[in-house]
């Protein structure tokens, strides 16, 4: 989804506008793909175009206000209160928004002129990729920014570099991926906005993809992806002499990496968010998933876009918001290092046993609040009292916490790390804190009254100073309703004239005579009121002002230093946050198998798959809610010689039988292995996988003009093309889009190629029975069976899969479990009956006997690659006119083709 606002039709420079009008149209015009939040008064309002994009995005009013050209100007506006519910709508929509704050008092311009414009600027830039408000942020899901760079190699094939930062947290990721693995590293990370250069976004073979991305695609213009000066923006960035210290990148990726510090810095204008350095993923680290069987196996989100219903959702055990971001990150991108996956399921394993520290670490971990993000709100200047709160309340359980598994008996070495980070914190830090924050704080730090009482004796003396003049304002006011003979007499406040007394109109003409006009000076008068000043509230208010002022400069210097102390210790506490996240993920997980019964899975470096008694984690949920018992199955797609099946097994048995979910059970359970979890199953072993590929399902693609059966077949084809031999493949259902043959053929030969050419582990489930018989011809074909049983007519699912075929589909049973009508089903069993039959005289199964397998046929050049032979047939055919044929002609025509025929057979003419 390109992100663009577009650029309202503005009046030039030399037309009539108001000044206000003329303003607006300058800042307009140095922004012109943002949506401009231009602030009036209490409200941010929007002019021309970005008011009717607003408008129709946000549900509000459109109105009008003044004249261009002589027709109305389109207006809409927020309150400036409530700008951040609708800056949440318009971000999630992809739009960016450019802040316009006043930067000067009104009173300053009118000093200038009574047609003086107060001075305004945009002081921040809002787009999906760079918000750091709690509000407008998921908790437990990474918001990351990315950019894409690319380089051509000897062989004119390009390399693509992925940079990622979440702004929220520092966090600073980048890679490299061939083409083809693109789209799926993109995928994996789900970023909210991507910067791409204007080549590569115009890019005919990937301009489509753009288009149709659900984020929020920034074009920008190459001079950003400049190779030259990317690494010396780095340099200065990081503050660094040399990036060797960060690792070895290629010029593709420090583009990227530059690309995004650049976007950073033109859309925080001047704040520097805290990003760590860049971290290198090493090419082949990570199991790749592409877009499809993400979305297939319902990873992090269902088909419908919801969160709830996902594996991540399942498994999520998390308290704390970095932890959920991290498991969703771990989940999004297995690992495919056997070590590195068996040091997370130490940890796991570790927790898992030690019942007793897993419960006190996960009651701590309640009390710890999301200090990463925390941390960068306060250091970019979006941060409030309620920030500091969290990091004093966050560093002080983190202290607890690393205290605590500093007498845990037996730790893996990763939460070994995660204990340093955690014992490297300073207390005098959270000390700090906890000394200066009051209990009750306010929102945002210009509301004051956050700083403890006693902390700062200046801010003390000041405070008592507006607490006495309370006192004082009420005794004053009671003086002068005595002096007045005057009991609606009332002392008020008001930004423009300051304290005042105020008494109704009728008791007002006393004051304004003789003794009392000697007091009371006349300011105003109102609907039913009149207002007067005297010397002693002028000078009261005076001193209040002075008192009000100077508190509030104190508590925001006091503000201002604790920032800069945690400024200072920035990268320590983010390695604490990182650390918290790591124990949160250990532990959550390892009550999730506590709790369920999961296993520790076997991973290595072999092909084996073997799991024993796997189970949907998913479905399994939904069966638990239901009070239903979730039948587990086992699954041994082997090398030959070890395995009870074959690599590839053919999965037979009737629709609602679980087919779709045993396939797509043990492609969860290769996921959760490689990230480091626990599985649901009763043992497993797994050979590291190293492409995911799922075929599960499919729904048309009108937009685009493909069909269903088009959309199946794009995607099988990216299967054939990508997967090898450590690959794991599901396939659900090939060819079913299209004519029995055609499907049956397509899927006969998708089968043969799965075994000659890719050689996988592969689950292909069917209705085409005549595939089985593959199985006696191919040695590493095997077929398993979902087994059902017929009871007085009707179909019982018992969802156990076994070895073998099954002779039938059940379709007409499970058509009447559905509801079809009585007639239907009796005419359905009398079409079967005749089909049957006609199958028993001719079955096409035989076929698979005749026909040689694909490694014969591949050994044959192409028809395309055969010399072509000259066809005298179609060439006679060709020359013949039928228009101009007598009969006779036609016969003897119809006579020389037969002997052509029987000719280039071979046949002798007699």
């Amino acid at each position: 989804m390109t992100s663009s606002t577009p650029t309202p039709d503005l009046p030039a420079a030399g037309d009539k506008s108001s000044p206000m009008m003329q303003q607006y149209i300058e800042i307009k015009v140095a922004h012109p793909d943002t949506l401009l939040f231009y602030r009036m008064g209490d409200f941010y309002e929007l002019f021309f175009g970005d008011a009717e994009v607003a408008s129709r995005a946000l549900g509000i009013v459109l109105t009008k206000r003044g004249k261009h050209q002589g027709e109305d100007i389109p207006m809409c506006g927020v309150p400036v209160d409530k700008a951040e519910d609708y800056l949440e709508r318009l971000i999630a929509a992809g739009h960016r928004v450019a802040v316009c704050e006043q930067t000067e008092d009104p009173a300053e311009a009118r000093k200038r002129g009574s047609k003086s414009v107060v001075r305004r600027a945009v002081v921040r830039l809002v787009t999906p990729g760079t918000i750091t408000e709690d509000r407008l942020l998921e908790p437990g899901r990474p918001n990351w920014l990315a950019a894409v760079a690319r380089r051509k190699l000897s062989d004119g094939e390009f390399v693509y570099a992925v940079a990622a930062t979440d702004i929220s947290t520092g966090r600073f990721i980048v890679s490299e991926a061939p083409a083809t693995a693109l789209m799926a590293e993109i995928a994996r990370l789900e970023p909210r906005e991507i910067i791409v250069p204007d080549a590569i976004h115009d890019d005919d073979g990937l301009r489509a993809f753009w288009d149709e991305h659900r984020s929020a695609i920034t074009p920008v213009a190459h001079e950003g992806f400049d190779p030259a000066s990317s690494e010396r923006r780095l340099k200065e960035y990081f503050g660094v002499a040399e990036l060797a210290g960060f690792g070895q990148f290629s010029q593709s990726e420090l583009a990227a990496c530059a690309a995004i510090i650049a976007y950073v810095e033109r859309t925080q204008l001047g704040s520097r968010p805290p990003l760590s350095p860049p971290v290198r993923a090493a090419e082949g680290s990570g199991l790749a998933i592409d877009a499809a069987t993400r979305a297939n196996l319902e990873l992090t989100r269902t088909l419908s876009g919801e969160r709830a219903g996902s594996l991540l959702a399942t498994i999520d055990r998390t308290l704390t918001p970095g932890g959920g971001r991290l498991l969703a990150e771990r989940l999004a991108g297995p690992l495919t290092d056997p070590a590195a996956i068996r040091a997370r399921q130490e940890s796991v394993a570790a927790l898992h046993e030690d019942v007793a520290l897993r419960d006190r670490l996960r009651s701590l971990l309640r009390a710890a609040p999301d200090i990463a993000r925390a941390l960068s709100r306060l250091l970019v200047g979006r941060g409030g009292p309620r920030d500091l709160a969290a990091l004093r309340d966050g560093l002080s359980a983190a202290r607890t916490i690393g205290g605590y598994l500093e007498s845990a008996p037996a730790l893996s070495p990763e939460l070994a790390g995660a204990r340093a980070s955690l014992e490297a914190l300073d207390p005098a830090w959270g000390e700090a804190l906890a000394a200066a924050l009051s209990d009750d704080l306010p929102l945002l730090r210009r509301d004051g009254g956050f700083v403890r009482e006693g902390y700062n004796a200046d801010l003390d003396e000041a405070r008592l100073l507006q607490a006495d003049s309370r006192k004082v304002i009420a005794a004053l006011q009671a003086r002068y309703a005595e002096e007045s003979a005057c009991r609606q007499l009332k002392v008020k406040h008001n930004n423009l004239i300051g304290y005042f007394v105020e008494v109704p109109q009728a008791a007002g003409e006393a004051f304004v005579r003789p003794p009392l006009n000697d007091t009371f000076v006349h300011r105003q008068t109102m609907a039913g009121t009149m207002r007067f000043s005297t010397v002693e509230l002028s000078e009261l208010q005076s001193r209040i002002a002075s008192a009000g002022d100077r508190a509030q400069g104190i508590e925001l210097a006091v503000f201002d230093a604790l920032v800069e102390l945690l400024g200072r210790h920035a990268e320590a506490i983010k390695a604490a946050a990182e650390a918290l996240a790591v124990i949160d993920v250990s532990a959550g997980l390892a009550e999730l198998a506590a709790d369920l019964g999961w296993v520790r899975p076997q991973v290595d470096d072999s092909l084996a798959f073997d799991v024993d008694g796997g189970r949907h984690p998913v479905v399994e949920a939904a069966c638990r809610r239901n009070g239903v018992a979730f039948v587990a199955n086992d699954c041994d797609l082997s090398p030959p010689g070890s395995a009870k099946w074959g690599r590839i097994t053919l999965i037979t048995g009737p629709n609602m039988a679980g087919k779709s979910t045993f396939l797509r059970q043990n492609a969860l359970i290769v996921v959760l292995a490689q990230m480091g979890a626990f599985v649901p199953a009763r043992s497993a072993r797994i050979g590291v996988v190293d492409r995911l590929f799922s075929r599960v399902g499919a729904a048309d693609d009108l937009a685009r003009g493909r069909s269903t059966f088009m959309v199946e077949m794009i995607e099988t084809a990216a299967i054939l093309n990508q997967a090898g031999e450590r690959s794991l493949v599901i396939l659900d259902e090939i060819g079913r889009g299209t004519a029995t043959f055609d499907g049956l053929s397509i899927a006969w030969a998708a089968i043969e190629h799965l075994h000659e050419a890719n050689r996988c582990r592969s689950l292909f489930a069917t209705h085409y029975h005549e595939l089985t018989a593959l199985a006696d011809r191919l040695k590493r074909v095997s077929n398993a069976t979902v087994r059902v049983t017929e009871w007085h007519g009707d179909v019982v699912f018992l969802h156990e899969v076994v070895p073998g075929a099954a002779d039938r589909s059940y379709g007409i049973q499970v058509a009447r479990l559905a509801g079809l009508p009585p007639r239907v089903i009796a005419r359905a069993r009398d079409i079967l009956t005749e089909l049957e039959k006609s199958e028993r005289e001719k079955p096409v199964s035989a076929l698979i006997d005749d026909l040689p397998l694909f490694s014969a046929i591949a050994a044959r050049p192409a028809a395309s690659d055969a010399p072509s032979a000259p066809d005298m047939l179609r060439d006679a055919l060709d020359a013949i006119l039928p228009d101009e044929l007598s009969p006779r002609e036609a016969l003897e025509a119809l006579y020389r083709l037969k002997g052509l025929r029987r000719d280039e057979a071979g046949e002798t003419i007699s």
